[in-house]
């Protein structure tokens, strides 16, 4: 097969034709996007690694005796709580996340205590640091000219600093503004099926956030296209390879990266056309920032600087393989990979309405630490269904 990778800035000056109603649609950025206020929204992505190594270089883990733990309540604020760390100058105060870690850490229930007034919610959390079986916690304390406890966990948790992500990130992608061929992705016109890779940066197309919990980024090679095949017109069926990575260093959630082949991103940041999604995460055990440094990174690495070749052979095995010539065939393929008989006539009936014949060949899809393979009628014409189109 003839695998070519195009250069947009000499071919598609304005863009380059898709269909997006091929693959998959992948809506975790569009959630990203949505939720996210414009004081977590970066512009470049040395802007967010600015940010996220001040916040790192005025932090500090460490483990201590929930014994030693005194907290105390503010008779003028009845609603607010602070702690007495073993060895702090002063009192810390804690986020709400972190409040609800330290519940979760001597078994209380967050949201009634936080119910409660101030001084009634530290009665029963004294009692339960005093009675803690684990006898230790490790605290992440940062100095913003008022130290605050931004994460409770367990004395073997093993974070990641969100600006370790970032670091690695930058090593292959620079500033994430076209400086390197990653970037932050354009936008599809659906009125006419183009994909434009050259849209400003600002804080509504942005794909790089941060918060005091987490961080999340989303970048693509969307300026060397990749021809996998022709479409049905004869014009070339074209991807670009993409990713987003995430990490909390208060324990928010398991950090990790999903990379992938694309077709489009819209104006929602919904990701359209996907093949190959892979992803893998990594729990915070004790050894996990060494995990990361000698798995994630170079996984990331080798996915930047990787060849098309298998992606683009695989498309076309698959498209090429025939698994049902006749409707007994078609039935007895789909059922022995566990669809009911209904929803064997679904799917038939399905490709029947919006091809105008029955389904003929596959794709299976594997992803990391996920043990089965997700079946998926592949359509062999550009079709014209969009379900959720943003």
């Amino acid at each position: 097969m003839n695998i070519q990778v195009l250069d947009a800035r000499r071919e598609f000056s304005q863009g380059y034709k898709v269909d997006a109603s091929r693959g998959e649609r992948i809506g975790h950025v569009s959630s990203e996007w949505f939720s996210r206020p414009d004081d977590e929204r970066f512009l470049s992505l040395g802007d967010l690694a600015r940010a996220v190594r001040g916040r790192a270089a005025r932090s500090r883990n460490r483990v201590v005796e929930t014994a030693q733990i005194h907290v105390e309540a503010d008779r003028g604020d009845a609603e607010r709580l602070s702690l007495i760390l073993p060895g702090a100058a002063a009192p810390v105060a804690p986020t709400h996340w972190s409040f609800g870690q330290l519940a979760s850490q001597v078994g209380a229930p967050a949201s009634y205590l936080r119910q409660l007034p101030a001084a009634i919610a530290g009665i029963n959390l004294q009692y339960g640091l005093s009675s803690h079986r684990a006898e230790q916690i490790k605290t992440l304390e940062t100095d913003d000219g008022r130290v605050e406890l931004r994460a409770v966990t367990g004395p073997d948790y093993g974070g990641i600093f969100d600006h370790e992500l970032v670091e690695t990130v930058q090593r292959i992608a620079g500033n994430g503004t076209g400086d390197t061929r990653w970037k932050v992705p354009g936008v599809l016109d659906w009125l006419t099926g183009v994909y434009n890779p050259r849209v400003d940066i600002t804080r509504d197309t942005t794909t790089l956030y941060a918060s005091d919990r987490d961080v999340f980024l989303f970048l693509v090679d969307d300026l060397n296209p990749i021809e996998a095949g022709r479409l049905r017109d004869g014009s070339p069926d074209l991807y670009f390879r993409g990713f987003y990575c995430w990490n909390s260093e208060v324990g928010a959630k398991t950090p990790g990266i999903a990379s992938f082949y694309l077709r489009a991103v819209c104006q929602n940041r919904n990701l359209w056309g996907v093949e190959n999604f892979e992803e893998i995460t990594f729990r915070h055990s004790k050894y996990a920032a060494s995990r990361f440094a000698h798995e994630a990174a170079p996984a990331l690495l080798n996915f930047a600087n990787s060849s098309p070749t298998p992606f683009v052979n695989g498309v076309k095995a698959a498209r090429e393989r025939i698994a049902a010539k006749t409707d007994e065939e078609r039935n007895e393929f789909l059922r022995r990979r566990g669809f009911s008989k209904a929803e064997t006539a679904k799917i038939i009936d399905a490709v029947l309405a919006e091809e105008g014949r029955p389904p003929e060949s596959i794709l299976c899809r594997y992803r990391h630490k996920i043990d089965y393979a997700e079946l998926r009628i592949i359509r062999s014409n550009s079709g014209k269904h969009r379900a959720g189109k943003a």
